[in-house]
């Protein structure tokens, strides 16, 4: 019956056996959750907002962008459902607002059965990291659209949040301490630049080391942040994504303010120095488009630094929050 949609280049019996694989990978969920909505056409998620006055919702979608070509090149699709989660619930956390579920969408040429097994399997140990569950999703094969075997995923969070919670960047004061988180690489951003230096301007296709770091999956904050968070401590998060230090840290300044940043406050990763020599980018540019190693920025009293410092692993004092001259970052060497 399904014959002249598979002419076409749609394999009906393909997107079943994967929809009957994503529900087995599900099986402790779904017993914990005492009956699944997973395959049925909304995902349903048990809202308890009884110790909230004043609930509030927060959501984010996001993608892995052209790391998932880095992912085709090394045939490894582990570890980019992680970042997926990742972009996804991290901004969530630094909006502060703590994440509750996940859903994904991924779409292909054609549906390969293993590939986005793999691609599950990380979406879930994405969703286990941040402690959230995954409610549903959406497997295309849209044959035509992606060819060559390329693919593409997105997903979708929602978190919730005390209204009165929620940062307002206007309680951000001169002399307030900038603490960087480490992150765990170069995370989901910039791969257009790291192809071209490292495929296309040069030829590292078949170095694997390279390829493995590039693969490192985006460090997910939440449970390093949701304690301090529920204390009231924070002022302000910045999640470093594409635009780097210039662009994010900014978004959560009152306009009267800036940063100062001490690029020598922290180790950066190897990876950043091999980027920018190889492609002979000068530092501004490379804190314009990546994390630097550094993948959240937050903002606190003077009074909780140390505190906050001690709480998180590998967080660094990487400078102060000053009255704004002329730019809203600053990078200095002390």
């Amino acid at each position: 019956m399904a014959n002249e949609y598979e002419k076409s280049g749609v394999n009906i019996q393909a997107g079943y056996q994967v929809r009957d694989e994503i529900k087995e990978q599900l099986q402790e969920q779904l017993q914990e959750q005492q009956g699944s909505n997973i395959g049925n056409f909304g995902g349903v998620f048990d809202l308890n907002t009884e110790q909230l006055k004043e609930p509030t919702l927060v959501s984010g979608t996001d993608g892995v962008g052209t790391k998932l070509l880095v992912a085709e090149m090394a045939d490894k699709y582990d570890t980019i459902g992680i970042d997926c989660v990742a972009m996804c619930v991290n901004d969530i956390i630094a909006q502060g607002a703590k994440p509750l579920y996940f859903m994904d969408y991924i779409a292909s040429g054609v549906t390969n059965p293993a590939r986005i097994k793999d691609i599950i399997q990380g979406i879930i140990k994405g969703c286990q990291q941040a402690n959230i569950k995954l409610i549903g999703g959406e497997t295309a094969e849209m044959p035509g659209t992606y060819e060559n075997g390329h693919f593409d995923i997105a997903g979708f969070s929602v978190g919730i949040a005390e209204k009165s919670n929620l940062f307002n960047h206007q309680n951000v004061e001169a002399g307030d301490v900038v603490i960087g988180i480490k992150s765990s690489g170069v995370h989901s951003n910039g791969f257009s630049l790291i192809r071209k230096i490292f495929f296309e301007d040069n030829d590292f296709q078949n170095d694997n080391e390279l390829l493995q770091e590039l693969l490192e999956p985006t460090r997910i904050y939440v449970d390093d942040l949701l304690p301090i968070l529920n204390r009231k401590e924070l002022k302000a998060i910045a999640h470093i994504t594409g635009g780097g230090f210039y662009e994010n840290i900014p978004r959560v300044l009152p306009d009267s303010l800036a940063v100062k940043i001490n690029i020598n406050s922290w180790d950066r990763p190897e990876i950043f120095g091999k980027i920018s020599q190889l492609g002979n980018i000068e530092e501004s540019e490379m804190f314009n488009v990546f994390n630097m190693g550094i993948g959240m920025v937050l903002i606190v009293s003077n009074d909780n630094s140390l505190e906050i410092l001690n709480e998180i692993p590998d967080s660094y004092i990487i400078g102060e929050v000053t009255s704004k001259n002329n730019e809203s970052v600053e990078l200095v060497e002390e």
